[in-house]
C-alpha cells in the first residue's frame, strides 16, 4: 500500500516549545497536528490541492469525489492511484471508471484549499443542488441522544486527546450505534474521509445522524446533503450560509450540542423532545 493511503500514519510532529506560565519559561517538546498538502488530479489534470492530516487518503480521495459531485456514486470512482516524484505520497489521480465521462475543467482549481476553509465557489455551490439525492424522513431521534452521540465521537478522538488541534466527523445510525469516525486538521477533510470510508457500505448514506467537533459551515451542510445524510450536528454554532443550504435541502442541523441543549436551525421534525430517551429492553 503506498505511503499516505495505510491506516497508521501520523497524526502529530513534535516541535521545540518554550511553555509559558507565571513560574518561568521551559524549553520542552509539544506533539502538534501534522498539517502537509494533497493534490488530486482528475484523469491525469490538477483539480485540487488540500491542506490535510496523512492518513486515510484514499478514503479521503474518495470522499472529495463524492461531497463535490465529481462523481455520483463510488462505483464510477474506479481507483485512487498514487503518483510517483518527490512527494508521491501527496499526490493522486482519480481514474474513472469505464464508460464514465467528467468535464475535468468544471471542477479545476486554480487556488489551493486551506484546512480551514474547503472547497468553495460557484462550483461546488452548483454541483451540491445537482447532485444532492432527496434526503429521508428519518431518523426521528430523541433529542438527548444528540448528547449522548457527541460524547461517543469525543471519545474517538485520539489523534485530539494528543494534539488539541484535530477536527473530527463521526457516523451513527438512528439508535445511536456508532458507524465510524475520522480526524484531521480540516473539518471538511474529516467529514470527506468518514464518506469516503461509509460510501462502499451504503449509498447515499441515509437515515444517519453525522456529529461534528466544531462549528457546522456550508461546506460540511454541502458534503452531508450531497451523501444523503438526514441529520448534522456540531458542537458549535451554524454559520448563516449553512442555515440557508440546509433550510433548502431538507437537512436538520443542531449547534452548540453540549450538556444540557443544543439549537436546532433547520428542520427540527427529526429531533424529539429533548427529554425524551431511547427505548430500552426493560
Amino acid at each position: 500500500m503506498a505511503a499516505g493511503m495505510g491506516e497508521h500514519m501520523s497524526t502529530s510532529s513534535s516541535r521545540p516549545v518554550l511553555r509559558v506560565s507565571e513560574e518561568g519559561r521551559v524549553a520542552l517538546s509539544d506533539l502538534l497536528p501534522t498539517e502537509e498538502p494533497i493534490e488530486f488530479r482528475l484523469q491525469g489534470v490538477p483539480i485540487a490541492v488540500l491542506m490535510r492530516t496523512p492518513g486515510h487518503d484514499e478514503e479521503l480521495a474518495r470522499g472529495f469525489a463524492l461531497t463535490e459531485g465529481i462523481i455520483l456514486h463510488p462505483e464510477e470512482l474506479a481507483e485512487v492511484r498514487a503518483l510517483p516524484g518527490l512527494d508521491g505520497a501527496g499526490r493522486y489521480d482519480l481514474v474513472l471508471a469505464e464508460g464514465i465521462r467528467v468535464d475535468e475543467e468544471q471542477f479545476r482549481r486554480n487556488l489551493y484549499a486551506t484546512s480551514s476553509c474547503g472547497v468553495c465557489g460557484k462550483a461546488s455551490i452548483d454541483a451540491v443542488r445537482v447532485a444532492a439525492p432527496p434526503l429521508p424522513a428519518g431518523p426521528v431521534i430523541p433529542g438527548g441522544l444528540l448528547q449522548d452521540l457527541m460524547e461517543s465521537m469525543r471519545s474517538a478522538q485520539a489523534g485530539f486527546d494528543a494534539t488539541g488541534g484535530l477536527h473530527a466527523a463521526a457516523a451513527f445510525t438512528g439508535e445511536g450505534e456508532f458507524l465510524g469516525a475520522r480526524e484531521d486538521v480540516g473539518r471538511h477533510n474529516a467529514m470527506d474521509k468518514l464518506v469516503g470510508r461509509l460510501s462502499s457500505r451504503r449509498w447515499p448514506m441515509g437515515e444517519m445522524v453525522v456529529t461534528v467537533s466544531g462549528r457546522v459551515s456550508f461546506e460540511l451542510v454541502q458534503k452531508a446533503a450531497v451523501a444523503g445524510i438526514s441529520i448534522l450536528a456540531g458542537v458549535s454554532a451554524a454559520s448563516s450560509l449553512a442555515v440557508d443550504l440546509a433550510d433548502e435541502l431538507g437537512l436538520t442541523v443542531a449547534g452548540f450540542v453540549r450538556p444540557g441543549g443544543f439549537n436546532l436551525y433547520t428542520h427540527p421534525h427529526r429531533i424529539a423532545s429533548q427529554d425524551e430517551r431511547p427505548p430500552t429492553d426493560d
